[in-house]
């Protein structure tokens, strides 16, 4: 007599529900946690509540979207999926904290990672003053 074949209503094999969690939970999508601190906040600029307005295309190319500001000296440079002057800007001057004026997360290049702006207590002026700026009012208040 022949093997039966698996039915249609078997489940799935363990290696493949573990993947499916995994995307479901994030694992699988590029979501990372933003820190909540980064030893670098000591080269904020001090002016950064007057900030170039988001559409404010990139220094070096002029470059319209997918732009960064810098937050040491509020250079407008364009990311690395375009010209990569941010990334450049960067190496070349060791300014780490940039803010992306496509969806206001910072970045600290130094730390490789992102911080959270609306915890920790330096950034949220800026993120504040940013969304304003993108979206002509006030952030909702973060979920803690």
């Amino acid at each position: 007599m022949a093997d039966k074949a698996p039915s249609s209503s078997s489940s799935p094999p363990k290696e493949v529900a573990d993947d499916t969690q995994d995307w479901i939970l994030g694992a699988g999508s590029g979501w990372v946690e933003a820190r909540t601190s980064c030893d670098h906040l000591n080269t904020l600029s001090p002016d950064l509540l007057h900030l170039p307005i988001p559409d404010t295309p990139c220094s070096r190319c002029q470059n319209p979207v997918e732009n960064w500001l810098c937050l040491c000296c509020k250079e407008v440079l364009c990311s690395r999926f375009v010209n990569r002057h941010m990334l450049m800007h960067h190496q070349q001057t060791g300014h780490c904290l940039a803010l992306s004026y496509s969806d206001l997360s910072v970045w600290c290049f130094c730390c490789e990672a992102y911080l959270d702006a609306q915890i920790i207590s330096q950034l949220r002026p800026i993120h504040q003053a940013a969304y304003i700026l993108k979206f002509g009012e006030a952030p909702p208040l973060p979920q803690l």
